[in-house]
């Protein structure tokens, strides 16, 4: 169909109280057997579907409003528009309504939009209509009343608003306007406020285009200065002329748009500061005036995008070197808040007005802006980059990408963004917060595209890490280089909470290329010497990072923190904080349990081996016990095979006693390095059950030993190459499994962690106590965890070792 009479839009009002764009079609009216009735249908240009199939109800309120649109409500809270693209097209349309409703044409609303009693509706319709008093200045007390007790009713209101209408009424009142101010009568001017208030209520769009036309509309806001219930005359027009300037950055030839926008300026400074708040209305009693705004909107950012001529010089001058300061502060704010106004456009329109600015370089231009001293001109540029992120960020990523091909990486677009936010000089980082929500947009894998010729995310991500990484990651590492921040103000701490925010996301999302870069540039160890903050959100922002790589599960990630041993900060941090119960506590705790009930069985034999001494008396919670039977119950599996086939091919479950007798008749040269045997269903039961058993067996063991074996725990918590918590072995010394406390040593008691004296407490010296390490061995040298440069010999090492007991490691040692 090509008859662009008919051609229309369909809005819907949403929640909001926004119009939706639901599409664009063509409207024509016809006998619809289904809904029994004349019904107004509207097939999509695209594909011919149906957009809306809306039967004409008798008595539906159908509206007119600015000569293309229609507006009606099919139901409750669910309001229609057509917005026809000729005014032809809409006259035809309504004549339909009309003809159906049996309505006169010119009127521009058919129905009432509230019922009415049968004693009201009779009295309405015997009287020919509405009479207004003559406009005189003596009168003006019987018109206010007479407005007053008009809007109750539907159908007065809509004589009312006919009357006033007809006789050019508006016009009259504002003169008598300027002879009250002359004569300084203030109870006319109260009068006049309230008769111009009603007005407003009618919620009619004829009387809106009399009111908001230019020889009226100052007029209207002068009226609306003197509201009874205050002492003194607001000056709104004081304000609209001599504050608010209209700034014509870029000369505007079109008459017609520049009234728009001086119009649209000050309608909307009326329903924003000059009426009062709609609370006090009945329900969308003004809901045409904001429709009329809405329009208003549309109609100026789709005539500005025509312009062609505008958008050039437009962006020619922001680029321009030879642009002064002012000048460039003021184009920026224009385009902000053309972008501003672009919010209100539908999706399609949305498409169409983001692509137009694109292709006139907006992101160049932003990148020239960005590069600049200025902070306003900086922080307007911002908010212009968030509106096209939001809107597009594979727009975003494709130019970032193509520029770096030909610019350096300081002076890349993302790049001064990152800069930007690590440089915001507002103490709570407001700009920070916002560009690293934008950063976090245009890294989110979510919002990638793949193609059958390229996949955005593996291009983009590459591109991410060569070029921009290593500038968000500076901050950190320079702050990093000693065992406590160097830096550990209130707003350094902010800014490294946010990038490890962001780095913490990017652990998530990011695969392959973030844990290449965190190994290859050791980024956690460097991430937990934040660890060391006085500031607790800080602190828990590194642990936050840790628990985030440790969730993956990731043998590639335990490794590095194995080898760089990367639980030491974690553990220095939990001694700190001794016998207090706050959350770094808990989240140090959760991060442990994890591994436990996850039976991460390399971070649990390494926490074992390297921390058991410290964190062996922390009882309030079962964690520790439990991390450590996991590690005995995985060393006696591997030290006996037989017993690992058993416990995979026994079903039925011993009782306790058989249990504990297997313990007791277990001869004592059956063990191999000392090492008790473990029970194959041990593995299901809690703590409890396994330690006493545990415990009355080694306290037999302790009567045979002839010497003590003597345990030294490391004080110096300092260096990456050795464990804080190593344990020096003599040779051929056997392992006990240390009988636990029999008394619960609850926070703050002695012998809880980081007490003075407690065996977990550096500086001391636990008795009877040992504990194997286990060693890999390779090419002769002896170390804690083999690291094999490459990858599948790396394998292969795993499998040996997976299948050669500890036991037998150590003797390699000996």
């Amino acid at each position: 169909m090509t008859d662009t009479r008919r051609r229309v839009k369909v809005y819907t009002l949403n929640e909001d109280r926004q119009w939706d764009d639901r599409g664009t079609g063509h409207v024509s009216s016809g006998y619809v057997e289904r809904l029994k009735g004349m019904s107004l249908l509207v097939r999509a240009e695209s594909d011919g579907s149906l957009l809306l199939e809306s039967k004409i109800n008798p008595n539906t309120a159908y509206q007119k409003q600015q000569d293309t649109l229609i507006v009606w409500s099919e139901a409750e809270n669910y309001d229609l528009a057509l917005s026809f693209q000729e005014k032809a097209g809409c006259d035809e349309i309504w004549e339909k309504i009309c003809q159906v409703q049996g309505k006169d044409p010119s009127v521009d609303i058919t129905q009432d939009l509230v019922d009415e009693s049968e004693e009201e509706r009779f009295d309405d319709m015997s009287s020919p209509g509405l009479e207004l008093p003559s406009c005189e200045l003596s009168r003006l007390e019987e018109i206010a009343e007479l407005v007053a007790s008009s809007l109750p009713s539907p159908l007065r209101r809509e004589k009312l608003a006919l009357a006033l209408e007809n006789e050019g009424y508006i016009k009259k009142l504002l003169e008598l306007f300027h002879v009250c101010e002359d004569l300084e009568n203030i109870e006319g001017l109260h009068h006049l406020y309230e008769i111009i208030k009603g007005i407003f209520l009618l919620n009619r769009t004829a009387l809106f285009e009399v009111m908001f036309s230019e020889e009226c509309i100052m007029d209207v806001i002068g009226c609306l200065e003197y509201d009874p219930a205050l002492s003194q005359p607001r000056k709104h027009r004081e304000f609209l002329t001599k504050t608010a300037k209209f700034k014509e950055v870029i000369p505007i030839s079109d008459p017609e748009l520049k009234q728009k926008i001086h119009q649209t300026y000050r309608v909307q400074y009326i329903q924003d500061m000059v009426l009062p708040t709609p609370s006090v209305f009945e329900e969308n009693m003004l809901s045409t005036l904001h429709s009329f705004i809405f329009f208003n909107k549309v109609e100026i950012v789709g005539m500005l995008q025509e312009d062609e001529k505008f958008l050039t010089d437009l962006f020619a001058q922001l680029t321009d070197e030879a642009t002064d300061e002012e000048k460039r502060q003021e184009l920026v704010n224009f385009l902000k808040e053309f972008c501003a106004f672009s919010q209100t456009l539908q999706p399609q329109n949305r498409d169409a007005f983001f692509k137009t600015l694109s292709n006139m370089g907006i992101l160049p231009a932003l990148e020239v802006i960005l590069g600049m001293d200025d902070t306003q001109v900086r922080s307007a540029a911002t908010d212009i980059f968030s509106y096209l992120v939001e809107y597009n960020p594979s727009m975003v990523r494709e130019f970032v990408m193509q520029e770096a091909q030909q610019n350096d990486d300081d002076i890349l677009l993302i790049n001064l963004i990152i800069e930007h936010m690590i440089c915001d000089t507002d103490p709570e980082l407001g700009g920070a917060v916002q560009l690293m929500g934008l950063l976090r947009t245009l890294v989110d894998p979510e919002n990638m595209l793949a193609t059958a010729n390229k996949t955005e995310k593996t291009e983009f991500l590459g591109f991410f890490y060569k070029h921009c990484m290593h500038v968000l990651t500076a901050p950190l590492l320079a702050n990093t280089t000693e065992d406590k921040p160097s830096k550990d103000d209130f707003q350094t701490a902010q800014l490294l909470a946010l990038v490890l925010e962001l780095l913490t996301f990017c652990v998530e999302h990011h695969t392959y290329h973030i844990k290449n870069y965190i190994i290859n540039k050791d980024i956690l160890r460097r991430v937990l010497v934040l660890m060391a903050s006085k500031h607790a959100f800080l602190a828990l922002c590194a642990l936050r990072f840790k628990r985030k790589i440790i969730g993956l599960k990731d043998e590639f990630y335990n490794r590095y923190i194995m080898k760089s041993f990367l639980f030491e900060p974690v553990v220095k941090a939990f001694l700190n904080n001794g016998s207090r119960y706050n959350l770094m506590n808990s989240a140090i705790i959760e991060m442990f349990e994890f591994i436990r009930v996850e039976d991460i069985k390399s971070l649990t034999a390494h926490v074992i081996e390297n921390y058991w001494k410290a964190l062996e008396d922390v009882d309030y919670v079962q964690t520790f016990k439990g991390l450590k039977l996991r590690f005995e119950q995985q060393r006696e599996r591997q030290d006996n095979p037989k017993l690992d086939r058993n416990h995979r091919y026994r079903r039925d479950a011993r009782t306790l006693e058989d249990e504990e007798e297997m313990w007791f008749n277990t001869d004592e040269d059956d063990m191999e390095d000392g090492e008790a045997v473990v029970s194959p269903s041990d593995k299901t039961k809690n703590d409890d059950d396994i330690m006493d058993p545990i415990s009355k067996f080694m306290e037999r063991k302790k009567l045979k030993e002839s010497e003590e074996k003597e345990v030294l725990l490391k004080t110096n918590l300092s260096g990456r190459q050795s464990p804080s918590f190593k344990l020096s072995l003599s040779s051929g010394t056997k392992t006990n499994l240390t009988s636990q406390s029999s008394t619960t040593n609850l926070p703050g008691s002695p012998g809880s962690p980081g007490s003075p004296g407690s065996p977990g407490s550096p500086g001391s010296v636990p008795k009877n106590t040992s504990q194997t390490a286990a060693i890999t061995t390779k090419g002769g040298l002896v170390g804690l965890v083999d690291y094999p440069d490459d990858d599948e010999d790396d394998d292969e090492d795993e499998d040996k070792e997976d299948t050669l007991p500890l036991s037998k490691k150590a003797k390699f040692d000996s």
